[in-house]
């Protein structure tokens, strides 16, 4: 495993055309958590998976909060920058273009958070079970870049109007936001996988008309 500053792994791409995916874990999860979901919801497509370097009771997140959903905004804007800036060195290593962030809780809120803050990082994100990052967001300029947020109504974590209000600040700042919200809990389920997939295989299709 190539050194970078976070530990991960990497997938090369087996198929040209695809876009490369940055996966974000949830709390507790690490750099191998998430690549059967990337394996699944973008075959053939790069994989880049760090871990996040904040331990809460043992379990890795990506940055500290001081309790359930309340973020530690000042180490969530350093954590951010800095894995923005691991994203570069990666690019920069294995010569891909800007990944889709797909992340799931812990993952989806740095996700997020990468958009407000460091939109060239990525070329998109689908956000599942995200929450608003940041109570003073920056004007970021997100403009035709495309987000899939998919929310669970029975989220115990997640209210339904949070989640509604990242769409919108998302969508304000020019991103092009599909928001859906499953039968589902907090939990990640298959419908969650299937249309993922398909919004990625979109990406796909686009990138490689151009």
């Amino acid at each position: 495993m190539t050194e970078l500053s976070h530990l991960h792994r990497f997938v090369s791409a087996s198929e040209p055309g695809k876009p490369p995916i940055l996966l974000l874990h949830g709390t507790g999860g690490d750099e191998d958590d998430l690549l059967p979901l990337g394996r699944a919801v973008a075959p053939g497509s790069a994989l880049l998976s760090p871990r996040g370097k904040v331990l809460e009771n043992g379990m890795s997140r990506f940055f500290r909060r001081l309790a359930e959903g309340v973020f530690d905004e000042v180490d969530l804007r350093h954590r951010a920058n800095e894995l923005a800036d691991f994203v570069a060195e990666a690019q920069e290593t294995y010569g891909i273009d800007p990944p889709i962030g797909v992340g799931f809780s812990n993952g989806a809120n740095i996700a997020a958070a990468l958009l407000l803050l460091r939109p060239e990082a990525l070329s998109g994100a689908a956000l599942l079970r995200a929450m608003v990052p940041l109570s003073e967001p920056p004007v970021a300029d997100l403009q035709d870049k495309p987000v899939l947020i998919l929310s669970g109504a029975a989220d115990p974590i997640v209210p339904a109007a949070n989640a509604g209000r990242l769409a919108k600040l998302l969508a304000s700042a020019g991103a092009g936001v599909e928001h859906r919200t499953l039968p589902v809990g907090h939990g990640l389920s298959q419908p969650d996988v299937l249309i993922t997939k398909e919004w990625i295989g979109r990406r796909s299709v686009a990138s490689g008309s151009r």
